[in-house]
């Protein structure tokens, strides 16, 4: 049998949401934030003489001559992304090719692809061999699984990096662990990739990349790990060598990753990454009620000050982007001002702020289908800050709603982000290191900048003096810092619009509740139950 044509094809994301971040995009002259390293990590596991095609359909249009060209059409992805799977399987059916689908989502709800024609679910590296074994016999349907949590990640090979175009993409990802040790109620990665942090080896993780490298990308690079300390053991061996071949190639890359708050606790870890060139860490604070962290189960933020700890994180030179979520059980009559004040506390100008929402294949969800409160699930309800609350609340949700707005209309008025800009820039303490002068991204960045600076002084004219205000206080008082400022202010251009954006929606949400009847908003729709029950012991 002739070895096939493969054409992966990455769905599109759902354009207005928080991660989109389509006017940062617009103003590095990129096409979306990120490559998509699923797939191209999974074509490496591909036999050889199978011919691999790349569409993102995020940075490019997937044609009728790219399909005709495939044997077969791999795809697949995150819930946010169901719909787009779900189009590019019809696309390719009525072109008569077959379709494979993996991923996350797949993973999650198994039965929202039975279209597919093939079903890899697990993580590909140890089920990829059923899958190719079946193609060769000439197998055209079928569904695999694997078992879960057994994936030596050690076996992983290095992503197919040849695949992508940078020029698409703010930043490339790469991955050295998989897992998380805590139990958070609400989080869907336990359930995929379990408890127990599975690390790559030193020289596996420097190899790939060294790949990277090789391909000629340099600048931005996010750990995609969903808790890069999760094995803080490994991690400690990694730094280390990780720091010795950024300094031997004049640090061709800075890092970004997502950690749990404990971090802050890690003076040597800090460290570690910092002297790495690690520069934003994504933080799960989720709610600054200690009650509410206790009932999900995420008492890992209440062991510590949400606000010390992350001025630790800042002195370390990194900055920190956070995630906040809106619609817990145990929240109380209102919890805005509780958010605000931690939000300012901390200083984090890119707050994350979402609706609860009970994602497939969680704890959460299983409590709340068992207290009856589950409502039925839509793929769009993955995008938690334009949809959310796919349950029934205990308390009002027009109370749910009007927090949620109030939140949104503070954290992203211009002269309150950009004060909390100012704040950790002179905060943040970048390491010195001794990076190499690359011309190419110099003539970009110049490029780069100018757009901003038009973007932020001409239109938007509202922004021009917290922008120059900013600006001028880091270039005087931390000029070290001035460059993770410009990120920060960068992000601003989305998440401002984002906001309002939501604003909006929310509007004719509180609205649809005001014109509901009387009796239904006066009283909750369930009794809350007198304690949280058994499945709701996760972080």
């Amino acid at each position: 049998m002739a070895a096939p044509n493969v054409l992966m094809v990455f769905p599109r994301f759902n354009q207005n949401s928080f991660w989109s971040l389509q006017a940062a995009c617009d103003i590095y002259g990129v096409k979306c934030p990120a490559p998509p390293l699923g797939l191209i990590t999974m074509a490496a596991m591909l036999p050889k003489d199978w011919t691999v095609r790349l569409v993102n359909r995020n940075a490019e249009e997937l044609t009728t001559a790219d399909i005709d060209w495939a044997d077969m059409v791999m795809t697949g992805g995150m819930l946010p992304q169901r719909d787009d799977t779900q189009k590019v399987i019809d696309l390719v059916h009525a072109r008569g090719k077959p379709v494979a689908v993996g991923g996350p989502d797949p993973m999650s709800s198994p039965e929202a692809y039975v279209s597919a024609d093939f079903r890899v679910l697990g993580e590909a590296e140890g089920i990829i061999h059923q899958f190719i074994e079946a193609w060769n016999k000439g197998e055209r349907k079928g569904t695999f699984e694997g078992e879960r949590f057994k994936v030596d990640v050690a076996v992983s090979p290095i992503p197919r990096f040849d695949l992508i175009n940078f020029k698409h993409y703010l930043y490339v990802g790469v991955q050295f662990s998989r897992g998380c040790p805590f139990n958070c109620e609400f989080c869907d990665i336990i359930e995929l990739y379990g408890r127990v942090p599975r690390s790559k080896t030193n020289d596996q993780m420097l190899a790939e990349l060294q790949a990277l490298y090789d391909a000629g990308y340099r600048g931005h690079v996010d750990f995609v790990d969903d808790n890069l300390i999760g094995n803080k053991k490994a991690l400690k061996r990694f730094l280390p060598a990780l720091k010795q071949w950024q300094v031997e190639r004049r640090y061709p890359f800075e890092f970004s990753t997502e950690a749990s708050m404990n971090l802050a606790d890690d003076t040597e870890l800090l460290g570690l990454l910092k002297d790495a060139n690690f520069f934003a860490i994504f933080v799960g604070i989720e709610s600054p009620d200690t009650d509410t962290l206790i009932a999900t189960q995420k008492k890992q933020n209440t062991r510590r000050s949400l606000a010390e700890s992350v001025h630790k994180i800042y002195a370390a030179g990194m900055f920190v982007i956070a995630g906040f979520i809106v619609g817990f059980d145990t929240e109380k009559h209102s919890m805005s001002q509780a958010m605000i004040e931690c939000i300012e506390d901390t200083g984090i100008p890119v707050a994350m702020v979402g609706l609860l929402t009970a994602l497939p294949n969680t704890q959460l969800t299983r409590r709340l289908e068992a207290e009856k409160r589950l409502l039925p699930f839509e793929a769009g309800a993955g995008d938690q800050c334009t949809a959310g609350l796919n349950f029934i609340p205990l308390r009002p949700k027009r109370e749910i709603l009007l927090d949620y707005k109030k939140v949104l209309e503070k954290i992203y008025e211009p002269n309150t982000y950009f004060d909390r800009v100012q704040r950790v820039g002179r905060a943040l303490r970048r390491p010195d290191h001794d990076e190499k002068f690359n011309y190419a991204m110099a003539i970009h960045d110049a490029g780069f900048m100018t757009r901003l600076i038009w973007r932020m002084t001409v239109t938007r004219p509202e922004l021009r003096a917290p922008f120059w205000r900013t600006i001028i206080d880091v270039a005087r008082n931390n000029p070290s810092a001035l460059q993770s400022v410009i990120i920060m202010i960068t992000f601003y251009l989305h998440l401002g619009t984002f906001a309002n954006t939501v604003i909006k929606e929310l509007d004719r949400m509180i609205a649809a509740e005001d014109a509901s009847p009387s009796e239904m908003r006066e009283r909750p729709a369930v009794v809350a139950p007198t304690r949280m029950s058994a499945s709701a012991t996760a972080a």
